[in-house]
């Protein structure tokens, strides 16, 4: 087993450090893949999607005092862009767009990052997880939803999220 230090050169000693203290993720696809943010405020979770045509990705976001939120995303059509939608407690089935307006807590264009700072789109299901997801102006939303607070929860996330595990 390799102990840190005992290589000689710091700069490669640290190095190994570094890479044997990162749990390795390999072969996850997205739809499998969970995240925390960088303020461990919250879990994301993705799930297989199944049959819809317009939805490519399904996930939930699972904050503290066991508030989840709904999070779909839907690939725009022009320019392609996986736009996300987080929800809370949207009625089932037809909804008006006023009632929809009041249950969504977060809507926004979803990119990946890898370890070096590469910045993508997120992937439709079936690809390899990303190392990272940007929810860009995540907390700011989630700080003036209606579940935050008294109603619900009081830390909000980071807008990153790192990848943390492949689910069974």
């Amino acid at each position: 087993m390799y102990r840190c230090g005992a290589i000689s050169g710091a700069f490669l000693s640290g190095m190994l450090c570094l890479v044997a203290a990162v749990p390795a993720v390999a072969d996850c696809a997205i739809e499998r893949a969970t995240y925390r943010d960088l303020e461990d405020a919250a879990s994301v979770e993705f799930t297989p999607t199944g049959e819809g045509a317009a939805v490519t990705n399904t996930f939930r976001m699972v904050l503290e005092s066991d508030v989840v939120l709904d999070g779909v995303v839907m690939w725009s059509e022009g320019v392609g862009r996986p736009y996300g939608m987080l929800t809370h407690n949207c009625p089932e089935g037809d909804s008006t767009g006023a009632e929809l307006a009041a249950c969504t807590m977060w809507e926004g264009v979803i990119y990946t990052s890898d370890d070096f700072g590469n910045i993508e789109l997120l992937p439709p299901e079936a690809a390899d997880a990303p190392q990272k997801l940007i929810f860009p102006d995540l907390a700011p939303s989630l700080r003036h939803s209606a579940v935050y607070g008294a109603n619900g929860f009081s830390r909000v996330p980071w807008d990153v999220f790192k990848l943390s595990g492949c689910q069974e």
